[in-house]
């Protein structure tokens, strides 16, 4: 599968049609978001299960506010509508690959069934 661009017109479809969804934020003048990318492609092209999608900062600043980036580059991965990794710098192809790992494995019921508990002990 193709690394998807993604923008404000297409995110929340791309989103909700891939149920793992791994976001690399970045811009074209961040010097690690150019040494990260090849490590991003790579590892897309390797799990072809789910989808891969990047995140032009400059371009999107919208998408970019909605989840408060600040630095970059950011991998932020979603499954089924649940961030459930955001996390700013530059990952190894090993860190990358042992967290997309870990995503495949969780159990989302149980990752739902925590954040109702924690949002009934923390209500807003």
């Amino acid at each position: 599968m193709a690394i998807i661009n993604l923008t404000e017109e297409n995110f929340n479809e791309t989103a909700e049609q891939n149920p793992i969804l791994v976001i690399d934020f970045w811009a074209p003048w961040c010097g690690p978001c150019r040494q990260f990318a090849p490590i991003f492609e790579e590892v897309a092209a390797q799990h072809t299960d789910i989808a891969f999608a990047k995140v032009n900062t400059e371009e999107q600043q919208g998408i970019a506010g909605y989840f408060q980036i600040q630095s970059i580059p950011t991998v932020m991965i979603i499954r089924e509508g649940v961030i459930v990794f955001a996390e700013p710098g530059m990952l190894p192809k090993e860190a990358l690959e042992d967290i997309i790992n870990q995503v495949k494995a969780l159990d989302m019921d149980e990752v739902r069934a925590q954040i109702e508990k924690e949002q009934a002990n923390n209500p807003q």
